[in-house]
């Protein structure tokens, strides 16, 4: 005992081990059926004849009976045990040792009586059934004690000497010391065995309990769930966040098949359902397969994982594996997606989604080719709104103009914003033109009505382009481009118009594209010329500057048209260093002129923007050695569209290089009076459309000079008109006060050595040359007409006729102001009066306007009539 008191005072004790403890009591719960046992040996020996001398004997009954004691007391014990509130078990360890050292003192007394009394065997009949009931006794000891080992061999050892005392014999107490010494030594290796297991159990229990707890924090904590289906596919296992999830009992999903917890989906979508059902029938590993769950009322999104389990016979057991939800992540790819799929400010389909819509509607399901019409729009003056009324108005009006789009489109196709004020409609199906016109002309009216937006009435406008496609098997690319020419077309048009691309447009659009291609080398191919048209000081007749005017001779010899080229240089940001190179070389060219002169260029909104366009004047200014004052910057009213800040301070950086500034095209723009207050401008030019036939007396054009002038000059300007080309009209512009005269009345655009030659002439000095007043436009014709005068009727031939004259041949000597009548046929007969005669040429002018192809076309019925060449006179 003390070898075992040792034994178990170590690091661990004996009574450490929870097991142990369990089975010792167990032991101790059984013991009732050793106590049988031996009391049916002890009534058998004493009560029973055929033992002779067992009740004799002084000591054999007492021992018997003390160890019958023991056994009591342990099944005392034992039965006490089996209730399930009683005191001992506050005491387990305490109750084993107890249930130990009964153990072992009823087998060494039992022993010890037993054996002393079947020492010596008398070969009769009893003796033998008397040894066989003490062996069974031991039989029953040994089988209770044998639940747990400690218990047995302290059963074993102590039956052991309890025999070696009994029987009294010094072979069998040696042969007993050693067996007990035997036990003892296993019973020592035991307890460290059981140490040792005792001590890697509870590793694995921590283990395995560690592993326990981290799943089910990682379950509690909804970051990922697990599952166990058995070889049937039926759920064995399911984490119970899932059963709350999907609000179920768990009792409920247990023995169901793991396919019910999923949704079942039609479309692009089932193939991953397709794929877990292959995975669970045929018994093979998935991976991150994404499922819908077949929550009630609520979309939810699961990745699911399995692999299949097996016995250790190989046998397959069923399926184990996890979970994690993906719903959020759903929900954010599906905003993400919004976000790249779809306008945020309109909601609208962007560039992104409706290039894909488009590309499906020109071809169906099987990569057929199928009709189609796109609508390519924007919006007339919605920069307007912006630069006045602000971006959130902007903004507002967007949302209401897409909103407005939707409700015309319906559901006949799909409306997608492009960015800024452009849209596109995709309209699958529909190719009628008088249908898609119809559409169109419902999105311009539409658009045309007012806008309420914070109190204001917004009024814009749009322009539409219409592509379509047949079924050809036009590509998307293409038929953008198309809309796109049409949207270009319809601006031109005048806006606030749709109209249809035909191919003509894309041979304007390709030649664009050519221009585009020529003019990007044109500089470096050296191209570019200028010419410079004289500016006349009126009251003195002197050339006082030049305006410079670019052209472009290309290297085949064709010569391009700056009405044709400028705009394309516009719209690709050409003019920028097309503009540096005019201010440069016409620098270069006033340094030549000399001083006393300025040259003018002319300045285009887009230069007007660009902030190095003051240091690029300064740069050519110095390079050239003139004035500032000498460069004249003629800048048009379309610079007036952003009334900006920033604007005005870039005319103060101007005005600070010491350059002038001009005004050029007044009157014909979008300019505020105001601004001729707040830009410091030097001069303005009145637009030649004011100037030709401003003599005219029925024309309005001289009222509309006298008021430009008188605005000049009560801002203390010069005042320039621009296109004079016949003397009234100078006489004109003169009476009414203009400073300067542009026109071909004092000369044509000129290169520079017409210019120094002009200069050096007459020391700058011109006189005008052209017509008296302006002519109308003549017809070349011959035919024979009558004419009335005093009573009489002459024949003779026309030979020009205008609207409001003609040139007549037959008549000789004719007194100036004398009224004649002209029958051309058909009833035609005009009054006229003789304007000037020389020899048989007589010059008449109409009572009235007449229509040239009227007056022409009566001529068949006319007698003598000739066939009429017809021409153009210049």
């Amino acid at each position: 005992m003390r070898s075992l008191a040792r034994s178990t005072s170590g690091e661990e004790s004996l009574f450490g081990s929870p097991g142990l403890v369990a089975r010792l009591i167990r032991v101790a719960q059984l013991w009732h059926y050793v106590l049988v046992g031996r009391a049916l040996a002890f009534f058998a020996f004493a009560f029973f004849p055929g033992l002779a001398g067992f009740l004799q004997t002084g000591w054999y009954a007492p021992v018997l009976g003390a160890g019958i004691a023991c056994d009591v007391a342990l099944t005392v014990i034992g039965q006490a045990m089996r209730m399930p509130r009683g005191r001992l078990l506050r005491h387990p360890r305490r109750i084993a040792a107890t249930a130990m050292i009964l153990v072992a003192l009823s087998s060494l007394l039992g022993s010890t009586a037993l054996f002393a009394a079947v020492a010596v065997p008398d070969e009769r009949l009893v003796f033998g059934a008397f040894t066989a009931i003490h062996l069974g006794a031991i039989l029953v000891a040994a089988s209770a004690s044998s639940i747990a080992r400690p218990a047995f061999f302290a059963f074993a050892g102590a039956t052991a000497l309890g025999g070696a005392i009994g029987v009294a014999s010094w072979p069998f107490a040696i042969t007993a010391l050693i067996f007990l010494a035997l036990l003892m030594v296993m019973m020592r290796e035991d307890i460290r065995h059981q140490r040792r297991a005792t001590r890697t159990a509870r590793l694995v229990v921590s283990e395995q309990q560690r592993a326990l707890n981290l799943v089910r924090d990682f379950e509690r904590a909804g970051r990922g769930w697990f599952w166990e289906t058995d070889r049937y596919g039926q759920l064995v296992y399911i984490s119970p966040t899932i059963a709350a999830k999907l609000d179920r009992p768990l009792a409920d999903l247990l023995g169901r098949p793991f396919t019910d917890l999923i949704r079942k989906r039609v479309g692009r979508d089932e193939s991953e359902e397709r794929t877990l059902g292959f995975s669970l029938s045929s018994r093979t590993p998935f991976k991150e397969l994404t499922v819908q769950a077949a929550v009630p009322g609520e979309e939810r999104w699961w990745s699911i994982s399995g692999q299949p389990i097996s016995n250790e016979y190989g046998n397959f057991q069923g399926f184990r594996g996890s979970g994690t939800d993906l719903t959020e992540k759903k929900k954010s790819e599906r905003a993400i997606n919004q976000l790249a799929r779809y306008d945020t400010l309109t909601g609208l389909a962007n560039r992104l989604q409706i290039t894909d819509l488009l590309e499906r509607a020109l071809k169906n399901h099987i990569g057929q080719p199928q009709p189609c019409a796109l609508l390519l729009l924007d919006l007339d003056r919605f920069k307007a709104v912006n630069d006045t009324l602000g971006h959130p108005v902007g903004d507002q009006l967007l949302q209401q103009a897409a909103a407005r789009l939707t409700q015309i489109i319906g559901d006949k196709g799909q409306v997608g914003r492009l960015g800024g004020d452009e849209f596109q409609i995709v309209l699958p199906q529909i190719t009628q033109p008088e249908k898609l016109a119809s559409i169109a002309n419902a999105i311009i009216l539409s658009l045309a009505k007012p806008f309420a937006i914070e109190g204001e009435q917004v009024r814009i406008g749009s322009s539409v382009g219409i592509a379509v496609s047949s079924g050809a098997g036009v590509g998307a690319s293409a038929l953008v481009r198309n809309a796109d020419l049409a949207l270009y077309a319809a601006k031109d048009a005048g806006r606030g118009v749709y109209r249809f691309y035909a191919d003509a447009m894309h041979n304007q659009a390709s030649e664009r594209k050519a221009i585009e291609d020529a003019l990007r080398d044109a500089l470096a191919k050296d191209e570019l010329t200028l010419l410079y048209q004289p500016i006349v000081d009126v009251a003195r007749e002197k050339i006082t500057g030049f305006e410079a005017l670019i052209r472009w001779r290309r290297g085949d010899g064709k010569v391009v048209s700056p009405s044709k080229f400028i705009p394309i240089a516009e719209e690709s940001n050409l003019i920028v260093p097309i503009g540096e190179w005019i201010i440069r070389t016409a620098c270069d060219a006033v340094a030549r002129i000399g001083p006393g002169y300025r040259v003018a260029v002319n300045v285009s909104p887009r230069q007007f923007a660009n902030e190095k366009l003051p240091a690029t004047i300064m740069s050519a200014v110095s390079a050239s050695r003139i004035e500032p004052a000498q460069l004249e910057l003629e800048i048009t009213e379309g610079v007036f569209l952003d009334e900006s800040p920033e604007n005005l301070a870039m005319f103060q950086r101007l005005k600070r290089t010491g350059v002038r500034l001009a005004l050029d095209d007044f009157g014909t723009g979008y300019s505020a009076l105001g601004y001729l207050k707040k830009a410091p401008f030097d001069k303005i030019k009145i637009d030649q459309s004011f100037v030709l036939g401003a003599a005219d007396k029925s024309s309005m054009n001289a009222a509309i000079i006298s008021s430009i002038v008188g605005l000049a000059t009560a801002l203390d300007m010069e005042t320039t008109a621009e296109g004079v080309e016949t003397h009234d009209d100078l006489a004109l512009v003169r009476g009414l006060g203009c400073s300067h005269v542009q026109g071909y009345i004092y000369g044509k655009p000129m290169d520079l050595d017409e210019i120094l030659a002009l200069i050096g002439e007459k020391d700058g000095h011109v006189v005008a040359r052209g017509y008296k007043s302006a002519r109308a436009p003549r017809r070349h014709i011959l035919r024979t007409i009558e004419v009335a005068s005093g009573g009489h009727n002459y024949e003779a031939l026309v030979r020009n006729v205008s609207t409001g004259g003609a040139l007549i041949e037959g008549l000789w000597n004719v007194p100036e102001d004398t009224p004649l009548t002209l029958a051309f046929g058909d009833g035609l007969r005009i009054e006229a009066r003789v304007r000037w005669s020389n020899g048989n040429r007589v010059g008449v002018q109409f009572a009235r306007a007449i229509e040239l192809e009227t007056l022409i076309g009566k001529g068949g019925a006319g007698r003598a009539a000739a066939r009429p060449a017809v021409g153009r006179a210049a």
